[in-house]
């Protein structure tokens, strides 16, 4: 067994312990979920010009956490000619945004609907009106950082789960083909959504945040690092931090996930650490795929996006 092999070896035999008790995260999330099952959505979809020929573009609003007017692209391959599509939800990266309608052609030309996504306050025409009542490190996922009802994670999951529930409203959509999808945050909010919204069918996370937190605050030099220098700021709120960042971290939820998983990770990351990755990775039980990239850091190659694809077309019609 040459050195790759045995880091690979490892990290799939990498069971880190639970920071929150399947109990009692579940019955967190069953409240939460509870509290925003009724929320109204306040959406609105007006179709824009694009220049894919054949592709219905539509500019969405809605709401989710709160009453921060969402924004996203739905995409439908109207020139398929058929009644309804299977649909991929797609989160973006930290700073990141849903980007035009042209980026998410090969999606379509595979004949998927697509639904993309802004995350409030990041790049994109989304803003954030969360209402936070203390101060912040740079960037922002310390807003509320020390109320896990009210948090900027809290925010964004929601947002996320609500747009599943719009994704659900559409005629043009089969509900029983639901993907999620992102890379680092956006593989983060693909994870937690699948294993809180029974619509979602499969879930795709490549090299994914949101996993073994605590281990991501210590040592990831990318949005975690925001928590580590809150942390270093005010050493007294550590617990009360990683307690907060314990409710939504997929190691902990893992056994919510109950569909179809696709995971990556590079060995080179230190911004989601393989560690963080399959810690979360080895506690799902469902059926699950990871592909690992011995010499990639943090990023999503062409070949990974193609392996993708692959999948998605035997999915699509199974």
């Amino acid at each position: 067994m040459n050195a790759i092999q045995k880091k690979i070896h490892d990290l799939h035999h990498n069971k880190r312990p639970l920071t929150l008790e399947p109990e009692s995260i579940d019955r967190f999330w069953d409240e939460t979920l509870a509290k925003f099952k009724d929320k109204p959505l306040e959406a609105e979809a007006v179709q824009r010009e694009t220049f894919m020929a054949g592709v219905d573009a539509y500019h969405v609003t809605f709401q989710g956490y709160d009453d921060t007017p969402l924004k996203g692209w739905f995409l439908v391959p109207s020139f398929l000619r058929k009644e309804t599509y299977p649909c991929l939800v797609c989160f973006p990266g930290y700073t990141a945004d849903k980007g035009i309608p042209e980026r998410h052609a090969s999606w379509l030309l595979q004949g998927f609907a697509v639904f993309a996504l802004d995350v409030r306050g990041q790049g994109g025409e989304t803003g954030n009106n969360l209402d936070y009542d203390a101060g912040t490190s740079v960037g922002w996922i310390t807003q509320n950082i020390l109320d896990k009802e009210r948090c900027y994670y809290m925010a964004i999951t929601i947002d996320a789960f609500k747009a599943v529930d719009w994704v659900m409203s559409r005629p043009e959509v089969n509900k029983d083909k639901i993907a999620v999808m992102g890379g680092s945050q956006g593989g983060g909010l693909s994870l937690i959504t699948g294993a809180l919204h029974d619509s979602v069918s499969l879930i795709i996370a490549d090299i994914p945040n949101m996993c073994y937190l605590d281990y991501g605050v210590l040592n990831s030099v990318g949005s975690l690092k925001e928590a580590a220098d809150y942390v270093k700021r005010s050493p007294d709120r550590m617990s009360t931090v990683l307690d907060t960042l314990a409710h939504f971290d997929i190691m902990n939820l893992a056994h919510r996930i109950q569909v179809p998983v696709r995971m990556s990770a590079g060995l080179k990351d230190m911004v989601c650490w393989p560690e963080t990755i399959f810690a979360a990775y080895n506690r799902i039980v469902s059926e699950k795929h990871i592909d690992v990239h011995p010499f990639s850091g943090h990023e999503v190659s062409e070949w990974q996006k193609r392996s993708h694809m692959r999948y998605l077309e035997a999915w699509k019609e199974s």
